[in-house]
């Protein structure tokens, strides 16, 4: 007797696009463990094996589209310039696409993104650096840095893998809680992009990189780590620790340290006395939290070059990727409520 064909790839049952284990603690994406991922697979196939649960359709190289509008902020040029392809790019409501168009359209906003945070960094003193020269390079970080810089450094290009990689998807966090909600609407996939970037803004989402990265650079200067922490406890909630899904560390500070003790990041042992007081200072207060994801992906862009007014929109360039991955789960929801999955359904408003 014969075994039969195995079932094509696209009928293999999909894992969900991430699960996490609080108590390990632990983070999957479709399946496979963060810790095979970080530092091991670049951005690019990370990206497809959210959208579309495997590796091998990575993400195209960016196509020539200059940055429209430069306000000195990253994270507001490339929130503006995600909502201005729709009109250029003919960006239909995904209430009336496909899955397969929707998927097209979100990869194309996806590396766009990445373009245009590149351009951002790289000024408007500076010539812009030659599409030809931007498609040499082999993967997403290289042709990143070699749009911001002219030049990939390899150390550089593998920091912005790890980083991109291990903030690339966390569930329904507040930014992709946004791009649901505005997918739930049928609008385009570039505005729920740009939406989602917004909802990153603040000092209690990405907006903590910067902050938890300035008590780094203040217990460098002075020496003094658990003073500077004692100070911060003044003033508010110490940026940079703690996470409400994980009991124990965030996995995703231990690979990201893991990663600055890989490089011999600059700001290693002043990031490593500032997480050893800030553990102990809350440990006085009954708090149990530990450096998380955003406090080491400061230290780790920081050894890529990356200045810290840029760290909010370098996450958004990683979290890109499960956004996508969350509008087209979204863009299925949409489908089956308004009936255009060819079940009986409604198409009742939701403003």
């Amino acid at each position: 007797m014969t075994e039969p064909d195995p079932p094509p790839q696209s009928a293999l049952p999909i894992a969900p696009i991430s699960a996490i284990d609080p108590d390990l603690p632990s983070l999957a994406y479709r399946g496979h463990d963060l810790a095979t991922l970080v530092g091991r697979v670049g951005f690019q196939d990370v990206w497809a094996l959210l959208v579309d649960g495997r590796t091998g359709s990575a993400l195209p190289p960016a196509e020539p589209f200059p940055l429209p509008v430069r306000t000195g902020d990253a994270r507001v040029d490339v929130q503006s310039a995600l909502a201005q392809l729709a009109p250029v790019w003919a960006f239909r409501p995904m209430l009336d696409l496909d899955a397969a168009r929707l998927r097209q359209d979100l990869a194309r906003a996806s590396v766009m993104a990445l373009s245009f945070v590149a351009q951002s960094a790289r000024g408007d003193d500076l010539p812009a650096v030659p599409q030809r020269e931007v498609m040499l390079a082999p993967t997403t970080a290289e042709r990143f840095l070699v749009r911001w810089r002219g030049e990939a450094d390899p150390a550089h290009a593998r920091a912005l893998d790890a980083c991109w990689v291990a903030v690339a998807e966390h569930g329904i966090s507040p930014s992709t809680r946004a791009a649901r909600l505005m997918a739930g609407t049928g609008a385009d996939a570039a505005a729920c992009l740009a939406g989602a970037v917004a909802a990153t803004s603040g000092p209690l989402a990405a907006g903590a990189a910067a902050r938890a990265f300035a008590l780094v650079t203040e217990a460098d200067r002075t020496g003094d780590p658990a003073g500077v922490v004692a100070h911060a406890l003044t003033r508010g909630p110490l940026m940079g620790f703690g996470h409400p899904s994980y009991r124990g560390r965030d996995p995703r500070a231990t690979l990201l340290h893991a990663e600055c003790a890989r490089i011999g990041a600059p700001l290693l042992e002043a990031a490593e006395a500032v997480e050893a007081a800030g553990t102990a200072a809350l440990a006085e207060r009954g708090v149990p939290y530990t450096a998380n994801v955003m406090f080491w992906a400061g230290i780790l862009l920081d050894a890529a070059g990356v200045a810290p007014r840029m760290f909010t929109a370098m996450y958004s360039c990683g979290r890109g990727a499960g956004w996508s991955a969350h509008l087209l789960a979204a863009h299925a929801e949409l489908l089956a409520r308004t009936g255009r999955d060819g079940t009986s359904g409604g198409a009742p408003t939701v403003g």
